[in-house]
């Protein structure tokens, strides 16, 4: 029997406009749970999110999207999407908005009124659903396009900044929505810019850069990398040049310095390189790395 393809994947794939290339032999596998896409503006994320959906196709390279190729009726029948940018019609209701969707989606129509009053829920829009899209806030509009992309309980959703124009309590909601997705068995593609949010939903993530993958793995694995503040006392320089070798050195205001960029394994061979060229330690506090910081990083490599 053939193996199942990932719900997500992406194989060589090059896109080029003209002289300009967009993607550059890009390589991603997504199999479960909640995975994060980041990158600087420029990168090529959303070209690689229109190639996943068959709004533009690849010059070369291959995949699939939840089993099916590219802009497919086999694929797009069992995914959800929520662009970055959208808008519905100010006039219709948030229950005629998603039967609209739900026709274009064509659900069964028996199904309807069950499957609206199931999303409004959801997304905490059930006491919304008959008033007016123009009188909606932008957090609203937000809520009621995640309500969209997640009708007929899809097998994959992609979510184009999908917290961009909520507020805390929103921001909030959002995660425990994309949460109980991932305890459904969901396969969610988290395309953001805040890296914090991402930092406590995603289980893994892929940087891209110019079009390539610079880092991907598991949330943990990728934040392995810490810092370490260490307080000491009778340092000297030959003993600062001996700890340089870990990391870089941070000195702040208290005495206190920090090496970042270390591995959490060479910890103690930091401290017995300390003690070594003499100086007392009094307190060792690994840190660790923000996804930001380690973002940063890598795009400064």
């Amino acid at each position: 029997m053939a193996a199942t393809s990932p719900p997500i994947q992406l194989e060589h794939v090059t896109k080029r406009y003209g002289n300009v290339v967009a993607l550059n032999d890009l390589n991603l596998s997504v199999q479960e749970g909640v995975f994060g896409f980041l990158g600087p503006n420029g990168a090529g994320k959303t070209t690689a999110v229109k190639i996943l959906l068959g709004l533009t196709r690849a010059t070369s390279g291959s995949g699939s999207l939840a089993g099916g190729a590219f802009g497919s009726k086999g694929s797009l029948g069992h995914i959800g999407y929520l662009p970055e940018l959208f808008r519905y019609q100010s006039w219709l209701t948030a229950r005629e908005v998603l039967a609209l969707h739900c026709e274009l989606a064509r659900i069964d129509p028996a199904k309807w009124s069950t499957e609206i009053d199931r999303t409004l829920a959801i997304v905490g829009l059930a006491d919304r659903g008959t008033s007016r899209v123009g009188t909606f806030s932008k957090g609203m509009q937000q809520r009621l396009g995640l309500g969209v992309a997640l009708l007929d309980d899809p097998a994959v959703v992609l979510l184009d900044e999908p917290t961009s124009a909520l507020d805390p309590v929103g921001r909030h909601d959002v995660r425990e929505i994309i949460r109980a997705l991932r305890e459904r068995g969901t396969v969610v593609f988290l395309n953001s810019h805040l890296l914090s949010e991402v930092e406590q939903v995603c289980d893994g993530v892929a940087i891209v850069d110019r079009g390539k993958v610079i880092a991907q793995g598991k949330l943990d694995e990728l934040l392995g990398t810490s810092s370490v503040r260490v307080r000491a006392s009778g340092l000297s320089r030959e003993g600062r040049t001996a700890i340089a070798r870990f990391g870089e050195l941070d000195d702040g205001a208290d005495g206190a310095i920090t090496i970042r960029g270390i591995d959490r394994e060479r910890i103690p061979d930091l401290v017995s390189a300390i003690v070594g060229a003499g100086a007392r330690v009094y307190a060792v506090e690994p840190q660790h790395e923000t996804l930001e910081e380690r973002f940063l990083r890598l795009l400064g490599q």
